[in-house]
C-alpha cells in the first residue's frame, strides 16, 4: 500500500500448514497465546511513570446501514495486549499495585458479561470467567466499570490514546463503548475542551522541543493548519515565537504538566510495537507468503477482458483458502490509467484491455498481522518497450532501497536512495528535465512499518532488528501528464515486506516474481481457473 511521507518526529511448506492447523479447533494452532499478550503488558508497566494508570479502549462498532454492522475489528493496540477480540471493553495497566476488592492488582480488563440472547443473534462471547481464563487477566463484567472507584487523586499520570469518536449510543446497553466512555471522563474530569493534540504536542515539546526545535515548530504549525484552534493556546505560541535558546528553554517550562497525559502511551506502544517478536515475525511471514501466492495465481489467471473486480477476487480468494479471514486494507487493483490513482479501490473497471498493466496491491491478514505486496503486469502477458523501461527503473530502484534496509540506517535511507535512481532514470528517459521534478511523478513515500497495522506503529528512527517495514518504489504517469504520450497511463509499483535483521534483510514476499522475465515465464503458465465458467445471467 503506498507509503505517503510521515513525520521523522515520531514457504510454501509453512502455507500448507496454514491451511490445515484449523482442523479440530476452531483456532490455528499458531495463534497469539496469552503468554505473548501477558509479556507485551509486562514490558508496558515497566515504563509507565510511577503512580500511573494506562486506561485503554476497544474500538467502536461500525454501523454498515440499517441494522447491519460491518464485521467487527480489534483495536490493534488493545488486541496487542490483552488477545481480547470483543467490543465494549476497558483495560487498565497500574504503575504499581492497586487494591481491588480485597485483592493487590496491576491489571484490569472489563469485558461483556454472557448473554444468552445476544450470543443466539451474535455468537459465543467468553464473559467474564472465559476471558479470565483464557487471556489470563484479572477480569470484571463491564457494567461494574460505572461503580469501579479509580482513585484520580492518588495518581499522577493517567495515560491515554485519543478516545475513540463517533461512538454509537446503545441506549438498551448500559455498558457500551458510549457509556463505558462517559463514565471514565465522569471519574477523571475529563475536560470538555481537552485536544488530544494539544497533549501530545505538549509532550512532543517538552521532549524534543530544545534539541530539535526547528523540527517541533513545524509540526506545531502543521497541527495548526488542521486544528486552527490551537493557535489561541499561549504556550504553543509562546513556543513558536522563541527565537533563542535561552527563550526556548522559557518556553518549555512553560508548558504545563499534564495529568491526562494523550502522548506518552503512544509514545510507548510505538517502541514497543516497532520491533517484533518471533511470533510475530512468523505471522508476518505467512500472510506475506499468502499475498504473493495471490500475485502469482493471478498472473497465471489473468487474461485481458476480465474485470478489475474479478482480479480482485482471485487474490483475496487464495487469502481465505489459506485461513486468512481478511485482508489487510481495500484491496487495489487498477488497470491503465486506474493504476496511476495510489489508493484506488473502486475495482469499477468491466474490461481490462491487452495493451494495460494492472496494478495490484494487496494484503493478506492473518491472525491479526497484515501483509502488504504490490505487482504490477501486462494484461497480455508481455510488456511493451515503454512498460518494460518504466518498471525496470522501478525495480532498480527498489534494489537500492533493499540495500539500505540495515540496524542503525535512518528511516528514510531506503526512500532517498528509491527516489535518486528514479530522478535519475526519468531524466534520462525524458520524461522529467530536471531531478527536482521527481516528486511528479513519484509522490509518496518508499516505506512504512507492517505489523498490526497495514502503516504500523513505529518511532521512525534509526532501523532495529527484528522491525518489518515494505520498499514499495512507484511510478505514476497518467493521461494528460507533461511528457510524450507515450507513457501516458503507465501505473507501475513494486512492494514488498522486509524484515530486517542483525545480518541484513529479509524478502518475506519473495515468492512473488519480481523481475519482467519472471512476471512474463509466470503469466505463460497454466491457471487453474482457466476452466471455470458461470452461468450466462439475463
Amino acid at each position: 500500500m503506498a507509503a505517503f511521507r510521515l513525520c521523522a518526529l515520531l514457504c510454501w511448506l509453512s502455507l500448507t500448514a496454514v491451511a490445515t492447523s484449523h482442523a479440530g479447533s476452531e483456532k490455528p494452532s499458531d495463534t497469539l497465546d496469552k503468554e505473548f499478550h501477558r509479556q507485551r503488558r509486562e514490558v508496558l508497566r515497566q515504563q509507565l511513570p510511577p503512580r500511573s494508570v494506562a486506561v485503554l479502549f476497544a474500538s467502536p462498532v461500525r454501523n454498515r446501514a440499517n441494522d447491519v454492522d460491518y464485521y467487527y475489528h480489534p483495536d490493534p493496540d488493545f488486541y496487542y495486549l490483552t488477545g481480547y477480540k470483543e467490543p465494549n471493553a476497558v483495560l487498565l495497566l497500574f504503575g504499581s499495585p492497586q487494591n481491588v476488592g480485597g485483592k493487590q492488582v496491576q491489571e484490569l480488563l472489563f469485558v461483556q458479561p454472557n448473554n444468552p440472547m445476544h450470543e443466539l443473534w451474535n455468537g459465543k462471547r467468553l464473559g467474564v470467567e472465559g476471558a479470565a481464563k483464557e487471556l489470563g487477566i484479572a477480569t470484571l463484567p463491564n457494567t461494574d466499570f460505572s461503580n469501579f472507584k479509580l482513585d484520580t487523586a492518588n495518581l499522577q499520570h493517567i495515560l491515554i490514546k485519543e478516545l475513540p469518536h463517533d461512538v454509537r449510543d446503545d441506549a438498551a446497553d448500559e455498558a457500551d463503548l458510549y457509556s463505558l466512555l462517559g463514565q471514565f471522563k465522569t471519574k477523571v474530569n475529563y475536560p470538555a475542551d481537552f485536544s488530544a493534540t494539544r497533549s501530545m504536542l505538549y509532550g512532543i515539546v517538552r521532549e524534543h522541543g530544545l534539541g530539535q526545535a526547528e523540527g517541533v515548530s513545524v509540526y506545531i504549525q502543521e497541527a495548526m493548519q488542521q486544528e486552527p484552534e490551537l493557535k489561541r493556546d499561549k504556550p504553543l505560541q509562546g513556543y513558536l515565537e522563541a527565537k533563542d535558546m535561552r527563550s526556548r528553554t522559557k518556553a518549555v517550562a512553560a508548558v504545563p504538566s499534564q495529568k491526562l497525559d494523550a502522548y506518552t502511551l503512544d509514545q510507548l506502544l510505538d517502541g514497543m510495537r516497532e520491533v517484533k517478536t518471533e511470533a510475530e515475525i512468523n505471522l508476518l511471514r505467512k500472510a506475506a507468503s499468502m499475498s504473493a501466492v495471490g500475485q502469482i495465481e493471478v498472473m497465471k489467471a489473468m487474461k485481458p477482458g476480465m474485470s478489475e473486480m474479478e482480479v480482485q477476487g482471485i487474490h483475496e480468494f487464495v487469502f481465505k483458502k489459506y485461513g486468512a479471514q481478511h485482508v489487510g486494507y481495500p484491496s487495489i487493483v487498477g488497470a491503465g490509467n486506474n493504476g496511476c490513482v495510489l489508493h484506488y479501490t473502486s475495482s469499477a473497471k468491466p474490461a481490462i484491455s491487452g495493451q494495460e498493466l494492472v496494478l495490484m496491491d494487496v494484503g493478506a491478514e492473518y491472525l491479526g498481522y497484515t501483509a502488504d505486496v504490490t505487482r504490477t503486469i501486462p494484461a497480455n502477458g508481455k510488456f511493451t518497450k515503454e512498460q518494460r523501461a518504466i518498471y525496470e527503473l522501478v525495480l532498480k530502484a527498489q534494489e537500492a532501497g533493499f540495500a539500505q534496509c540495515k540496524v542503525g540506517n535512518a528511516f528514510n535511507a531506503p526512500h532517498q536512495a528509491a527516489e535518486a535512481v528514479i530522478a535519475d532514470g526519468l531524466v534520462k528517459l525524458g520524461i522529467i528535465k530536471k531531478r527536482e521534478e521527481v516528486q511528479r511523478y513519484f509522490p509518496h513515500g518508499t516505506s512504512h512499518y507492517l505489523g498490526l497495522d497495514v502503516h504500523d506503529r513505529g518511532s521512525f528512527g534509526p532501523f532495529q532488528a527484528n522491525t518489518v517495514i515494505t520498499v514499495e518504489p512507484g511510478i505514476y504517469i497518467p493521461e494528460g501528464s507533461p511528457c510524450d504520450r507515450k507513457w501516458w497511463g503507465i501505473g507501475m509499483r513494486i512492494e514488498d515486506d522486509i524484515l530486517i535483521t542483525e545480518k541484513g534483510w529479509e524478502n518475506l514476499s519473495k515468492l512473488a516474481p519480481r523481475t519482467v522475465a519472471e512476471i512474463e515465464k509466470t503469466m505463460a503458465q497454466p491457471s487453474a481457473l482457466d476452466g471455470f465458467k458461470l452461468p450466462q445471467l439475463n
